[in-house]
């Protein structure tokens, strides 16, 4: 059985690249490629493909983005993140996501190949640096694990978040941390800054992604 395969990415030479190793493989074939977040999530709904290699950084939507969209349209379409980027927040929000795969650019052809027919068996498939990350952070203690979601906020920031994510306002985080509500202000903004978001409802979606607020 052949895996039809779509690459979502915006650089045409690291595409190319892909288009020649995959023309060696007899079991793959690519029906399409996309290069922004809106077009990954159309093409997905026109071309049903069974694996879908996802760039994280794209023009209109990112890959996070397009991988909501895709989960969220009932596709069964595996996602496997391949990215420059290998920090906690990019490969846990990935995941959140519902991508089932997460290679960090750079890796051997082999191993993506072998990636998109892992997922399209059903399995889930990591780099080994993405694999170590994923187990370090479940083997960490609860709050620690809350940092590592977020490690540009600071302890306080975090806290403020897990807060959030729980659904309480300003003055009810303000007594329970013993702080004046101007200050948990001004770390509400703080955190909205760092994980660019719009208002508290992103940042509840953010934090509950990474499993903050959910206890």
């Amino acid at each position: 059985m052949t895996t039809r395969l779509l690459i979502a990415d915006d650089h045409p030479v690291f595409v190319s690249g892909l288009t020649v190793t995959f023309a060696g493989c007899d079991d793959i074939e690519i029906v399409g490629t996309a290069t922004d977040g809106e077009a990954a999530v159309a093409a997905v709904g026109e071309l049903s493909p069974d694996v879908v290699l996802m760039d994280l950084r794209m023009p209109r939507l990112t890959g996070i983005e397009a991988t909501r969209a895709i989960m969220a349209s009932g596709s069964p379409a595996a996602i496997v993140v391949l990215t420059m980027f290998d920090d906690d927040e990019s490969v846990f929000t990935a995941m959140a996501a519902g991508a089932r795969g997460y290679l960090v650019k750079g890796a051997p052809q082999e191993r993506i190949v072998d990636a998109v027919r892992a997922v399209a068996a059903g399995e889930l498939v990591f780099g080994q640096d993405v694999a170590a990350q994923v187990l370090a952070f479940f083997a960490a203690p609860r709050g620690v694990r809350q940092q590592a979601a977020f490690p540009e906020l600071t302890d306080r920031e975090t806290e403020v978040l897990e807060l959030v994510a729980a659904g309480h306002n300003n003055p009810r985080i303000a007594r329970e941390l013993g702080l004046s509500e101007k200050t948990v202000r001004n770390h509400v903004s703080n955190i909205f800054a760092k994980l660019r978001v719009a208002d508290r409802s992103e940042a509840i979606v953010r934090a509950r992604e990474a499993g903050l607020g959910t206890t």
